[in-house]
């Protein structure tokens, strides 16, 4: 593959710094150079536009694409389930986000599919399965279904969603599977949460003990632990259990945030699923009661943000969306563009989710070495972040130097 040379765009490398006028330039799929074009390769014309690094989604649901209480309730099938999948892959590459981190919902058929490019998507990081205690968040089986039918309803290379463990034994075995199943990391629900079946957001889950089991397994493997946790005593016992990372963190207080600053451990706001469940529930394939659960939980999750940054904590970005309507991932940019600014959102869904990910380098930046992922925006989005919302926005996509969408 010969040299490919950027030129007239507009550049926010995802580092922080001002814009600038650069050139870039592209060879084998990763960024060469800043700066001049050179004498030879093919010269791609983005006069007028933005440039930022593909944007990073730490906090998606690919396995949940479908109308949701159809799907928990085993009325859909796995043709549409997983059409439902790949199309969500598909719209998640044309919003700008070249990679994601799903946490929860697809089995390793699904990351492979979109590997090997026989479906179009972004990067996939997996955690398979979700952890779960029995009863506890993450469980949508029928009341009188015994616990142990729960996994039957997997679809293997497909979906997923979660497993139960009732002590820290189950819990080691379950995690065991998961890796074997292909996961990159692994999650926890260690509190109840929104769109829950049993629980409450209220509920502590596991204990320090068992969720150390799972600390220990990806530790053995060189990876990590997060966590799904909206209560300070869950978050707590995941951090002194020795997890690195932290989804939702609604109700963070400042000695929570500082413990988690101190133990180096992330925190993954989700605003933009909260804004679908108030919004538009219906069309998340739930019901209207639904949105009572989070008539409160925007105004903690923005004090959190808050509470977080001020204690030092790394602040990355998931959108957490659910449900058929996933096309507009890019609104959570949005969002936290109004609660900080548009260029500390951008580098929180760049270079801090790609430190959070263990792709630091790799990825998230537009710098020397970096994976050639990019995209060009029609606009400049630190100034109007609502370009974020719209993927009629991202006038061209790549990923890893080959163009996967381009609307120029």
């Amino acid at each position: 593959m010969g040299s490919v040379h950027v030129v007239g765009a507009t550049v926010i490398d995802g580092s922080g710094r001002d814009p600038r006028n650069v050139g870039l330039t592209i060879e084998n799929g990763r960024i060469t150079r800043l700066g001049a074009p050179g004498a030879h390769g093919e010269c791609l014309d983005a006069e007028g536009l933005t440039m930022t690094p593909g944007l990073i989604d730490a906090h998606v649901h690919l396995g949940l694409s479908s109308a949701i209480q159809p799907h928990f309730s085993f009325e859909v099938s796995a043709a549409e389930i997983a059409a439902d999948i790949f199309a969500t892959a598909g719209a998640t590459l044309d919003a700008g986000f070249t990679t994601v981190r799903d946490t929860g919902g697809i089995d390793g058929g699904v990351v492979t599919a979109i590997a090997k490019g026989k479906v179009r998507g972004p990067r996939v990081l997996s955690c398979g399965p979700v952890q779960c205690q029995v009863g506890g968040h993450g469980y949508y089986g029928a009341a009188w279904e015994p616990t142990e039918l729960w996994s039957r309803h997997h679809i293997p290379g497909l979906c997923a969603l979660s497993m139960m463990a009732g002590n820290a034994d189950e819990l080691r075995r379950n995690v065991r599977e998961a890796f074997r199943r292909g996961a990159s990391f692994l999650k926890l629900c260690v509190t109840g949460g929104v769109v829950g079946g049993h629980d409450r957001l209220a509920d502590t889950q596991f204990t320090v003990e068992e969720i150390a089991v799972a600390v220990q397994e990806a530790a053995a493997r060189n990876t990590y632990v997060t966590v799904h946790a909206h209560n300070n005593q869950g978050i707590r016992n995941a951090v002194e259990a020795g997890a690195r990372c932290v989804e939702h963190g609604t109700s963070l207080d400042e000695a929570t945030a500082a413990l988690m600053a101190a133990r180096e451990v992330a925190l993954v706001p989700t605003f933009a699923v909260v804004e679908q469940l108030l919004h538009d529930t219906a069309g998340a394939g739930l019901a209207e009661s639904t949105r009572d659960k989070v008539k409160d939980v925007r105004e903690q999750m923005a004090r959190a943000l808050a509470v977080a940054k001020h204690a030092g904590v790394r602040t990355g970005l998931g959108s957490d969306l659910i449900g058929p309507a996933q096309d507009r991932r890019g609104k959570e940019l949005s969002l936290r563009a109004a609660l900080e600014t548009p260029m500390e959102a951008l580098v929180a869904a760049t270079r801090t989710n790609a430190e959070i990910l263990g792709l630091s380098g790799e990825v998230g930046v537009l710098s020397p070495g970096a994976r050639a992922d990019l995209v060009l925006w029609n606009g400049d989005p630190l100034d109007d972040p609502e370009l974020f919302s719209d993927p009629a926005n991202a006038v061209l996509v790549m990923r890893g130097g080959t163009i996967v969408k381009d609307l120029r």
